[in-house]
């Protein structure tokens, strides 16, 4: 009996946010079918890949990544050699150093990295914080406005400062923000709810919803991705229609699989391999649960990624 296919549509769709400017800017969203299913009808705008680097500079003891920045002697250098090689379709820097429990970079020369990038780069630029609330709120703000007309997105606000960043971000200086939420559907949509709110219109706002390193909690991941995704298509939940942006190495480079030294675990083989493999197998699968874009670490993992989505796509 030959088989016969049934495409599986859906009325509704995922909201479009586009990042960046000029030939260059790239849209999110808008596929109306489960991820990656382009056999069910074509994806309008394919899954993108970013590549990411702190502003303390890459970790130059990964052989792999120290040549590949090889000749970079600061982070402006390093953000255009992200875009001139990596193949990534856009770059996200990390204001790593703005942590109050770290280095503590002030808020002005956070805004004046930020510039001095936001002009070397020729890619949509996605800036991520420091991951302290109060820090954030302040940061994000002042870079809104010092980046007008970049079209940047501010990855991420939480339901702690989410009212600051978008108001100043988006409603304010035409920015793009994310919403951060800690792997669950209902934390999800009730800060979309609370964004949606002040105003800010679905296609100024991307979702973080939280990820794992695979093998470590990632079924809760999954399993909120597809709940996320199922709700916005078959339901039509209009607040959870925002397309999923999922930052994947800060969790796959700091596994013990990724960490551990060769010489306590010969058998496992070279540590950068081994967390480029992580990377890629968590990428992977995120893209598989819903994610229209990841932002990975090492350009390897941005290359087999990248090939990966062009082939399914």
């Amino acid at each position: 009996m030959p088989f016969k296919s049934v495409p599986q549509k859906f009325n509704a769709s995922i909201k479009e946010v586009t990042l960046g400017t000029g030939d260059r800017a790239i849209t999110l969203g808008g596929e109306n079918v489960f991820p990656l299913y382009s056999f069910d009808d074509p994806i309008k705008n394919p899954p993108r890949v970013g590549i990411e680097f702190s502003d303390l500079g890459p970790d130059r003891s990964l052989p792999g990544l120290a040549a590949f920045y090889e000749g970079a002697e600061g982070i402006v250098d390093v953000a255009k050699r992200a875009c001139e090689k990596s193949g990534a379709s856009f770059v996200s820097l990390i204001l790593e150093g703005a942590d109050p429990n770290g280095e503590n970079k002030s808020v002005e020369d956070c805004v004046a990295l930020c510039k001095e990038i936001a002009e070397a780069v020729n890619l949509p630029l996605v800036i991520q914080g420091c991951k302290n609330v109060e820090k954030d709120s302040k940061l994000f703000e002042k870079i809104a406005e010092a980046l007008q007309g970049k079209n940047v997105l501010l990855l991420s606000a939480r339901e702690e400062n989410h009212k600051a960043i978008a108001v100043a971000a988006v409603m304010a200086y035409g920015q793009k923000i994310g919403a951060e939420s800690a792997v669950d559907i209902n934390l999800a949509k009730q800060l979309n709810v609370l964004i949606s709110q002040l105003g800010v219109q679905p296609g100024n706002t991307v979702m973080n919803l939280g990820s794992a390193a695979a093998g470590y909690g990632f079924e809760y991941v999954a399993s909120t991705m597809d709940r996320v995704r199922s709700a916005a298509l078959s339901q039509n939940d209009t607040m959870l229609q925002m397309p999923v942006l999922t930052p994947v190495g800060a969790e796959a480079w700091t596994v013990k699989e990724a960490i551990v030294s060769e010489e306590d675990f010969p058998d496992w083989g070279p540590v950068e391999q081994r967390g480029i493999d992580m990377e890629i197998s968590t990428a992977a699968a995120v893209l598989a649960c819903g994610s229209d874009a990841v932002i990975l670490r090492h350009p390897a993992s941005v290359a087999v990624i990248s090939k990966l989505v062009s082939e399914l796509v």
